[in-house]
C-alpha cells in the first residue's frame, strides 16, 4: 500500500501533465430529451482527425479518466472549474495525438509488444516512470523485489481505483515509448555533414566589432510616404499566410449590474434590528452566529485597543453583555456584542510535537502516538525536547526540540494560538490543518485586558424584487434591440454603454464578466450575424453571476486567412514601414558614417564581439538583417543600406578576430543534437496541420 500512495503523490511527476475534470450533465439532459438533435450522428461529433470523426463519448471518456486521476492523486472528492478546463483541454491534446499518430504509427509497423512493456515494468530497460515510483531517490537503485509484490497485490488486495491509476500508468509508458521509437526513426534520417560543421564552427569563430548609425521608421513622417491601395493589395498577396487567424467571433454587448436597492438596504437594516433582541441574550453564540451572520464568529479574545475604531469607546466604556447597534459599515449592517472581558498575555514562547494528519487512517495513529507521548512526558520517561526531536514532523522546530520561540496573537492557526494563549499550564493536544499538535506553553509575556468581541453581519444582498426589476429592463432592450442599428439606438436611450469583444473558441470568459462562458459558445453557434445571441433555451438574456447579459453577434470567422478588408490596417503598417525603410535607405548612402550621422541628426555607435550567430545588437533590438550584412562585410568596409527591423542601418566592420576552435566533430554532434531534439515535435506539428484537425469542442463546452 506504501507504493500505491507514492504512485499517487508523485502523479504529477511521472504524467508531467495536470489533470482534472468535470461532468457534463447538461450534454446528458439534452440527449434524453424526446426528439432532440442531439440524437443525429453528426451532432455528436466533437472532432474531425484525419478524415476521423470523433464522438463526444470517446472524448468525455479521457475525461473521466483523468478527472478520477486527479481526484486520487489530489485526495480531492471533487475538482474545481479551474482544473476541469485543465484537464478537458490535456484530453483534448491526447485525442489529437491518437488520431495524428495512429495511422503513422502503423505504417511504420511501431508497436509496443506484452513482452516489450514487461520489460520496462521489472526486465532490463526499466522505464524513467517505474525507476521514479520504485527507485531509492539517493541511490537511483530501483527495488525489482517491491515491483513484482506490487504487482502481485493488484491481483489480490487492489481496490479498482489502484487498478485503474496503474493501468494508467501503464498507458502513458506505452505512448511515451511509442513517441520515443518515432522520434528515433526521424533522427536516424537526420545527419550532418561535414562541410556544414565547419561552416557552423567559421560562423560562431569569426566574431566582428561595428561602428554602425541607425535612423528609426519613427523619424519619418506618414506624409512623406505614398501608400496606394494597389500596394495594400499586393503586400496583402504576397504575405498571405501571416494573416492566419483561428476561429473567432465579434460580439457587442450590454451589462445589467443587479445590485442592492434603497428598499433593500432598509429590508436589511430592519433585519438587523429584528434579530436585535435574540442577539443580546442567547446563551449559544456559537450557534445563533452560525445560523444567522454573513461572517462566521471567532470566538476568540483581542487586545481591546485592536477591534475596530468604530467600537473603540463601546469597548472602553461598555460591560459584558452590552450591544452596539445596529450600525452600517460598508456593504453590511451589524451588530457588536461584548461576550467576555479576560486578562490575556500579548505573547507566549511555547514549544510542540507535530503528527501530520492525512487521512482517517493518519489520524488513529497518530492520536496514539500523540497520547502516549503526552503520558511518558507526564511521567517524566523522556523529556519534551528529546520526544520533539524525534518524533515531530516539523522540521523547522524538532531539531530545537520543538522551541516555536516567542510569538504573539495572529502569528499561529487559530487552533494552535487559543491553546497557547488560554492560560492553561499543562500539556495541551490540539488539532489544526498540519495536523496533531502537543504544545507546551514555556513563559508568557505581560498580560493585558483582552476582549471577546461577536460581531453580526448581514451583507446587503439584491432581493428577488431587484433581480425581477433589472431583468424587465434586460428584456426591455432585448425587446427592442434586435440588430445592431436598435442596438445602439436602444443602448443611448437607456443610458448603457456597448462593449466589444473578439471571442476565441476556447476562451472560458470575457473580460470582466466571470461565469460567462456559455455566451461565448452561444455566440459560436449562432448561425446569423447582425442578431441577438441566444442560449441554449433560446432566450437572448445570459445570466453571469449578479449581471445579466444581453448580446449581439457582429461578425464570426472559421479558421483560415484574413479577408484583406479585415487586415488592411494591419497591412498599411507594414507597407508605410517598407515605404520608409526605402526612403530612408536613399538618405543614408555614402561610406563615410560621420557624414551620414550628421546628415541624418543622428550618431555613430559601437557594438562589439558579434559572430554570425547573433541575433541582436545590443541595445538597439533583433536584427538579423543587419547581423548577416555585417558579417558578409570585409575589414574596415562600410555595407549599403540595410532595412532592418527598427530602422535602417549602415554599418562598417571596425575589428576581426578569427576563433580558434576547429573541433569539426564537436561542432557536429553539437549540431545534430540540437537538430534532434526538436525534430520529431516539428514532425508532429506538420502532421498535425496535415491532419485538418477540425475542432467542435464549442458544442459541448
Amino acid at each position: 500500500m506504501a507504493t500505491l500512495q507514492k504512485i499517487r503523490d508523485k502523479g504529477s511527476v511521472l504524467v508531467g501533465i495536470t489533470i482534472g475534470g468535470a461532468l457534463l450533465a447538461f450534454v446528458l439532459g439534452g440527449l434524453l430529451k424526446s426528439g432532440s438533435s442531439f440524437y443525429r450522428d453528426d451532432a455528436m461529433e466533437i472532432a474531425e482527425i484525419n478524415g476521423n470523426s470523433v464522438k463526444q463519448p470517446e472524448f468525455q471518456k479521457i475525461v473521466d479518466e483523468y478527472t478520477e486521476i486527479y481526484k486520487m492523486r489530489a485526495g480531492n472528492a471533487s475538482v474545481n472549474e479551474k482544473v476541469s478546463e485543465q484537464i478537458r483541454e490535456q484530453a483534448w491534446q491526447v485525442l489529437v495525438r491518437k488520431y495524428v499518430m495512429q495511422d503513422v504509427y502503423e505504417d511504420l509497423d511501431i508497436q509496443i509488444t506484452s513482452e516489450e512493456l514487461l520489460d520496462m515494468i521489472q526486465g532490463e530497460n526499466i522505464h524513467p516512470m517505474v525507476r521514479q515510483l520504485f527507485g531509492n531517490p539517493q541511490t537511483g537503485e530501483v527495488n525489482r523485489t517491491a515491483i513484482v509484490q506490487f504487482l502481485q497485490s493488484l491481483e489480490t488486495t487492489a481496490n479498482p481505483q489502484q487498478r485503474m491509476y496503474w493501468n494508467f500508468v501503464e498507458n502513458q509508458m506505452i505512448n511515451d515509448r511509442e513517441f520515443t521509437k518515432y522520434s528515433s526513426l526521424i533522427n536516424k534520417g537526420l545527419f550532418v555533414t561535414k562541410q556544414e560543421a565547419q561552416i557552423d564552427l567559421a560562423e560562431r569563430n569569426n566574431q566582428f566589432d561595428i561602428d554602425y548609425v541607425v535612423k528609426s521608421y519613427t523619424t519619418v513622417n506618414d506624409s512623406l510616404v505614398t501608400v496606394s491601395d494597389a500596394d495594400l493589395k499586393a503586400y496583402y498577396e504576397k504575405h498571405k499566410n501571416e494573416y492566419k487567424h483561428n476561429a473567432n467571433a465579434q460580439i457587442k454587448y450590454v451589462v445589467f449590474p443587479v445590485s442592492p436597492s434603497k428598499q433593500d438596504d432598509e429590508l436589511t437594516a430592519q433585519w438587523m434590528t429584528d434579530r436585535k433582541d435574540e442577539f443580546s441574550t442567547t446563551e449559544n453564540m456559537t450557534s445563533f452566529m452560525r445560523l444567522n451572520s454573513d461572517v462566521s464568529y471567532a470566538n476568540d479574545y483581542v487586545k481591546n485597543e485592536t477591534v475596530a475604531s468604530n467600537l473603540q469607546s463601546f469597548v472602553k466604556e461598555g460591560k459584558e453583555g452590552d450591544v452596539y447597534g445596529p450600525y452600517k459599515e460598508g456593504n453590511s449592517w451589524k451588530l457588536a456584542k461584548i461576550v467576555d472581558f479576560k486578562q490575556l498575555p500579548d505573547s507566549v514562547k511555547a514549544r510542540h510535537i507535530l503528527v501530520s494528519v492525512r487521512n482517517q487512517a493518519d489520524f488513529v495513529k497518530g492520536q496514539h502516538l500523540i497520547d502516549s507521548l503526552k503520558t511518558a512526558i507526564e511521567a517524566r520517561k523522556i523529556t519534551f525536547a528529546q520526544a520533539a526531536k524525534k518524533f515531530s514532523q516539523d522540521p523547522g522546530s524538532a531539531a530545537k526540540g520543538g522551541d516555536l520561540g516567542w510569538f504573539r496573537k495572529g502569528q499561529m492557526v487559530p487552533q494552535f494560538e487559543a491553546a497557547a494563549f488560554s492560560g492553561k499550564t499543562e500539556l495541551q493536544v490540539v488539532q489544526s490543518q498540519f495536523g496533531l499538535h502537543l504544545i507546551e506553553v514555556l513563559k508568557r509575556g505581560k498580560t493585558t485586558e483582552h476582549v471577546n468581541l461577536a460581531v453580526l453581519v448581514r451583507n446587503i444582498e439584491p432581493s428577488t424584487r431587484t433581480y425581477r426589476d433589472v431583468y424587465d429592463n434586460a428584456s426591455r432592450f432585448v425587446a427592442e434591440g434586435t440588430n445592431e442599428k436598435a442596438f445602439d439606438k436602444q443602448a443611448e436611450e437607456m443610458k448603457l454603454s456597448p462593449r466589444v469583444a473578439t471571442l476565441a473558441q476556447g476562451q472560458q470568459a470575457i473580460a470582466g464578466i466571470t461565469h460567462s462562458r456559455q455566451i461565448i459558445r452561444s455566440a459560436f453557434q449562432a448561425e446569423d450575424t447582425n442578431q441577438l445571441i441566444l442560449d441554449n433555451k433560446e432566450a437572448a438574456i445570459f445570466e453571469c453571476d449578479d449581471n445579466f447579459v444581453v448580446a449581439l453577434l457582429v461578425n464570426k470567422q472559421e479558421d483560415g486567412i484574413s479577408s484583406f478588408e479585415s487586415v488592411k490596417p494591419r497591412v498599411e503598417l507594414a507597407v508605410r514601414k517598407e515605404k520608409k525603410g526605402e526612403y530612408l535607405a536613399k538618405q543614408m548612402k555614402g561610406s563615410d558614417l560621420t557624414a551620414i550621422a550628421s546628415a541624418n541628426g543622428i550618431t555613430v555607435k559601437k557594438a562589439t564581439n558579434l559572430n554570425f550567430a547573433s541575433y541582436a545588437i545590443p541595445g538597439t533590438g533583433i536584427e538579423p538583417a543587419v547581423i548577416g550584412a555585417a558579417a558578409a562585410c570585409k575589414l574596415n568596409a562600410t555595407s549599403a543600406p540595410v532595412i532592418g527591423n527598427n530602422g535602417v542601418y549602415v554599418v562598417k566592420v571596425s575589428n576581426k578576430v578569427k576563433g580558434t576552435d576547429t573541433n569539426v566533430e564537436a561542432a557536429q554532434k553539437r549540431i545534430s543534437n540540437e537538430i534532434n531534439y526538436r525534430a520529431a515535435f516539428q514532425a508532429f506539428n506538420e502532421l498535425k496541420e496535415a491532419a485538418d484537425v477540425q475542432d467542435y469542442r464549442i458544442k459541448f463546452y
